[in-house]
């Protein structure tokens, strides 16, 4: 008689290093270039605000869904507020804060960069992620996953309980990712001053 394996769940070790590498592949241009819109120029301070405005999007987004899932990843099937809309909201609103980060820079062309990269290893880890959930809850997930997109939210899907009971230890871990994230700002800031003031050599102008 011959089993079936079902699929084992994803190793966010994997996504979690790729963020990473991710990360430290665009520090590394920011310590070396600046924006070709610059302070001088009408367009920075808008763009600039445009990522603050994201990033702060993505972290109350980020709160919203630890709320629904908190430490039942992979082990409930969580259909409920940011849930119904789309089948991944962390990694939707992680995406925004990406897109954000790059804003920040003021570069589109980093942002573009930025939210397509990122892009690739959030769909590569939910397309893993929903092998496996479709493997453990069958016919539940099945349904689920024909009505509710993997990413893009349809908020004409929007349902919710009246009540939800969270894990305070998740929340907490989000809550301090979001002031890592926060933190980002005036890193960025300061950098941008280092390269104004000479301490920082430029070595190229990004668009």
């Amino acid at each position: 008689m011959t089993t079936v394996s079902q699929p084992a769940a994803f190793n966010q070790k994997l996504r979690i290093h790729a963020l990473w590498l991710l990360a430290v592949a665009f520090l590394s241009i920011f310590i070396v270039s600046m924006p070709l819109l610059g302070g001088e120029s009408g367009l920075h301070e808008p763009i600039e605000m445009s990522g603050v405005t994201l990033l702060f999007a993505a972290i109350l987004g980020r709160l919203w869904s630890i709320l629904y899932i908190g430490s039942h990843k992979n082990s409930r099937l969580v259909t409920d507020g940011p849930y119904s809309v789309s089948r991944n909201p962390l990694y939707l609103f992680s995406l925004i804060g990406v897109a954000g980060i790059g804003l920040m820079f003021g570069s589109l062309l980093i942002t573009a960069a930025l939210a397509s990269v990122a892009f690739l290893i959030f769909r590569a880890t939910s397309l893993r992620e929903a092998a496996y959930l479709r493997a453990k809850f069958g016919a539940d997930y099945d349904a689920y996953a024909t009505e509710t997109p993997l990413l893009w939210p349809d908020l004409r899907l929007y349902r919710s309980e009246t009540e939800v009971t969270f894990s305070t230890p998740a929340l907490a871990t989000t809550f301090r990712d979001a002031i890592c994230l926060l933190a980002l700002f005036p890193a960025i800031e300061l950098l941008e001053k280092l390269h104004t003031t000479g301490y920082l050599t430029t070595l190229l102008y990004i668009p």
